[in-house]
């Protein structure tokens, strides 16, 4: 690894909660794609796979924040733990009613209670913040180390998943999805020296994160780019399997991945002045045109070649989000704020997961595509009208929420921006 982000993880611990959050993150990119694959290989039906990811993704956006928010004032360690429980409790009766063929009201039952999964990658975000706070230009190394562990969970995690699923037996997915949870929460809990200080109510600021309209700007365009990402994975599965590879889908994701994850790992070496907002206008835009050769695909190899170039634009964007979360919440909600943009995220995949099979099921997988396409424009759309909310306001003007002590919006100038490039 290039000496830049050697430097950063010399910092004590930050290799152990690092390795903890990789295995806890797995299930970011197996467990949705994993109910997916399970489902259709049980009962051959996309809309019912569709529909229970989406059900996931949205008991997720609907329960994360709620757990980031209990962990900001609480602390990570007694928090995760019991939320972990209780999602892994529900993994397990998920797979039990698939295998048995229970009633579908069942599936979605325990698909809703899965999404008490915690936001991992927003407790290893909160942790580097702490570590380095007041040190922008280590923080946007470590935020771009992150997202680049980010992508290559979603190269290893699809893999995994649908090929467990494919050639194993078709739960095997979602339950190996649930071991690495447990592991790794449970894992990164047990490291007490790295844990941020947690914030009791009025400690700082009072009320939910979402206070912040900049942070609303984020969260609304997220739902959009979740929607691209979540009809993406499901309309690949299904195009790979018309064709008949279909366990040939998980190294086109992976590839997909790969794009991103070259990216983060270029973008976290620049040195940027200027603007970061307008750096994410162009992040969110340059992710929407990608989607339009994917119209054009016809076969597997053209299909990865553009996933690839599409991933390009990925990884430079989370990096750019975080750092822009940063400028616009307090220290005390930055838990929460990092896991409202999760939530967003998981807002989308869930509608557009949903989309993408009832479009597949109707009119076949090449047609799918239209969904991310769409996806992609809402989401450029959605950034440029909240752009402005999101540009750095005169002293004692804008949002009445204060800003991260030591965080973004505290370092003007030559800073690389604020706190981030």
């Amino acid at each position: 690894m290039p000496s830049p982000y050697s430097a950063i993880f010399a910092a004590p611990g930050s290799k152990g909660f690092a390795a903890a959050g990789f295995v806890g993150r797995l299930p970011l990119s197996m467990m949705g794609i994993g109910i997916v694959t399970m489902v259709s290989e049980l009962t051959g039906r996309y809309g019912l796979a569709g529909a229970l990811s989406a059900v996931f993704a949205l008991a997720a956006a609907v329960l994360g924040p709620q757990v980031s928010r209990l962990v900001d004032r609480h602390g990570q360690r007694r928090v995760l733990r019991p939320a972990t429980a209780l999602a892994v409790t529900a993994v397990a009766g998920l797979l039990l009613s698939a295998q048995q063929g229970w009633p579908d009201w069942t599936l979605f039952v325990f698909a809703a209670g899965v999404g008490c999964v915690p936001s991992v990658g927003s407790m290893v975000r909160a942790r580097w913040a702490a570590i380095f706070d007041g040190s922008p230009r280590e923080l946007h190394i470590a935020y771009s180390a992150e997202s680049v562990i980010d992508e290559i969970v979603f190269i290893v995690g699809p893999i995994l998943s649908i090929g467990l699923s494919t050639s194993w037996f078709p739960e095997a997915g979602p339950l190996l999805s649930g071991c690495f949870l447990a592991a790794g929460v449970f894992w990164l809990t047990a490291q007490r020296a790295t844990e941020p200080v947690p914030h009791p109510r009025g400690a700082e600021a009072g009320g939910s994160a979402l206070r912040s309209a900049g942070l609303r700007v984020l969260v609304v365009t997220f739902v959009a780019t979740g929607a691209l990402f979540g009809s993406v994975e499901v309309v690949t599965v299904a195009f790979a399997e018309e064709r008949g590879h279909k366990a040939a889908a998980s190294l086109v994701l992976a590839v997909y991945a790969l794009g991103s994850c070259l990216a983060g790992t270029v973008f976290g070496l620049l040195h940027f002045k200027g603007d970061p907002a307008r750096r994410w206008l162009l992040g969110v835009c340059a992710m929407a045109v990608s989607m339009i050769p994917l119209q054009l695909a016809w076969n597997l190899p053209f299909l990865a070649v553009a996933l690839f170039f599409a991933g390009l634009a990925v990884a430079p964007t989370m990096v750019t989000t975080v750092a822009l979360v940063e400028q616009h919440v307090p220290r005390a909600n930055l838990t929460e704020g990092i896991t409202w943009t999760s939530t967003g995220l998981a807002v989308g995949v869930a509608l557009g997961s949903s989309a993408a099979g009832l479009v597949v099921d109707a009119s076949g997988a090449a047609a799918g595509y239209a969904v991310p396409g769409a996806a992609g424009a809402l989401a450029a759309l959605a950034a440029f009208l909240g752009y402005r909310r999101l540009r750095p306001a005169p002293q004692g003007v804008g949002s009445s929420i204060p800003r991260a002590r030591g965080g973004a919006g505290a370092h003007d100038g030559d800073s690389e921006g604020e706190r981030v490039a």
